[in-house]
């Protein structure tokens, strides 16, 4: 969102001046991504008269600035002048108002010039200047301490700059109520559960002169996205190597860093492949993923805790058939280097203050160890090392996914036949089947909730593929062998 700025002037007498000053904040690197200006010769021909059309443009404004100079302006039958009328529009409405009056002296003024001068100094801080230079400088050390003074322009850490508009009412006293007890369970946090909310955020140092700010509402936020659109995750699923549309499965996860970095671990674990063991060492058969689960977590913690939020983009995780992808907006600190993510180093948190809640729930360690505990992760599951790297303003994980020659089985027939994956591939090996068939094939009593997601993982695995793709719940639905189905019993010497 820009400001908008009305220049107020008489018309003839800076006609140049306002054009100028008009085209150097549109033309200027750092105030044109802020700022768009209203002038005189900008409006449109109109039947309206154009003393209301003004006062209406002040009322749109965000900054009144006004140039006086020695003329007064033609007067109503009131007696003033639109720039006098324009200024007490701004004054009644509380706009920020910025005077620049040309001239060292006051001589050769109009009187009523003079007395709006007067008028203004009573109530503001006037600057004066003589040439068109003079007044860009002015008006630019305005405009940066105007920005400074609204958290637009950030000198200090993002997080711990005011969320422009936020109240504490914007803040979920149930979100404070889980951290407190997660944070006590895993850190023996000292505050208690029925702590009042400003008291916690005071506590955090989540309050600058008793307003929110930008990590508070990303940690506790009723709604974060109301005032940071683009803090958000966006997950996509793939079935080849290749970032390609249509996207198979596609979401985008809003809420806390909290909130975000649960469903964006969830959606990633729902999509790799799952292998089941043995029960020979107890009652509950070990599972194992394509990618462990502390690896998805690590990178996907580390993406939301430490990304750039005054970026436009937006956390981007992408499974691919043969890895996973997480884009964060954002660099690494000076000290850091990529080749230096794989040994212990400092721990150097983007947005310090987002980091200590996550660390008191235990999403993060704050030791510097979470790139490393990813590599290492890595190499006791039996994965290619990941790959970090800086690209067009991201900061990219890429995690490699385990490869594979056979699919080991997921869910046991209730019968006791033969069970999982293969039962139900080679049930399919002479001829396309419905979902009660396959059941009865497999040897279970009735089409069963394990069933339907076994077929659903096979599905997406592409071993099997519907018989009717373009409408997946119709009554004649079958199922029968893909090509990669085929080949996998093919080598198993199952195919006969």
């Amino acid at each position: 969102m820009k400001y908008k700025i009305f220049i107020s002037s008489v018309q003839k007498e800076f006609k140049e001046e306002r054009r100028a000053l008009r085209d150097y904040i549109h033309g200027d690197p750092l105030l044109r991504k802020f700022f768009e200006v209203f002038i005189f010769e900008d409006l449109p021909a109109s039947d309206c008269r154009a003393d209301e059309v003004y006062l209406e443009e002040v009322k749109l404004s965000d900054l009144y600035l006004g140039l006086f100079g020695n003329e007064y302006g033609i007067e109503d039958s009131d007696g003033k002048s639109p720039t006098h009328k324009e200024f007490l529009q701004a004054t009644q409405l509380g706009k920020l108002r910025l005077i620049y009056v040309k001239g060292d002296g006051d001589s050769g003024r109009h009187p009523k010039m003079l007395a709006l001068l007067h008028l203004a100094g009573d109530q503001l801080i006037r600057r004066r200047f003589n040439t068109q230079p003079d007044l860009h400088s002015a008006v630019y050390a305005s405009l940066v301490q105007y920005l400074l003074g609204s958290g637009r322009i950030i000198t200090g850490p993002f997080d711990a700059t005011v969320c422009r508009n936020a109240k504490i009412s914007d803040i979920s006293e149930d979100k404070i109520r889980w951290f407190l007890s997660g944070a006590h369970s895993s850190r023996d946090y000292a505050l208690l559960e029925k702590t009042p909310v400003e008291d916690v955020l005071t506590h955090l140092d989540l309050l600058d002169k008793g307003k929110p700010n930008h990590a508070a509402i990303l940690l506790f936020g009723v709604k974060p996205q109301r005032f940071l659109i683009t803090s958000e995750v966006k997950c996509m699923h793939f079935h080849g190597s290749q970032k390609l549309k249509p996207i198979p499965s596609y979401q985008i996860y809003k809420g806390t860093v909290f909130d975000m970095v649960d469903q964006a671990v969830d959606f990633v674990m729902s999509k790799l492949n799952r292998f089941v063991g043995t029960r020979k060492h107890g009652p509950q058969a070990p599972v194992e993923y394509d990618i462990p689960k502390e690896v998805v977590t690590e990178g996907i913690v580390n993406a939301v805790a430490h990304r750039d939020y005054t970026s436009n983009a937006s956390v981007e995780v992408m499974l691919f058939a043969d890895r996973l992808e997480i884009w964060n907006p954002g660099t690494l600190p000076p000290s850091l280097t990529i080749e230096s993510l794989s040994k212990p180093h400092s721990s150097q948190p983007g947005n310090p203050l987002i980091a200590e809640p996550l660390f008191l729930t235990k999403y993060i360690e704050k030791a510097g160890t979470g790139t490393v505990d990813i590599f290492d992760n890595c190499r006791k599951a039996g994965l290619r090392l990941p790959v970090f790297r800086l690209e067009n303003g991201f900061f990219i994980l890429t995690v490699w996914r385990k490869k594979t020659g056979q699919l080991k089985s997921v869910i046991g027939a209730e019968s006791g036949a033969e069970s999982g994956a293969e039962s139900v591939v080679m049930a399919l090996k002479d001829k396309p089947l419905s979902m009660s068939e396959i059941s009865v094939k497999v040897g279970r009593k009735q089409v069963t909730g394990a069933l339907k997601r076994l077929i659903q993982e096979l599905l997406i695995k592409r071993l099997v593929e519907r018989t009717i793709p373009d409408k997946p719940n119709s009554r004649l639905q079958k199922y029968r062998l893909a090509k990669k189905g085929t080949e996998y019993l093919r080598k198993r010497g199952r195919r006969n």
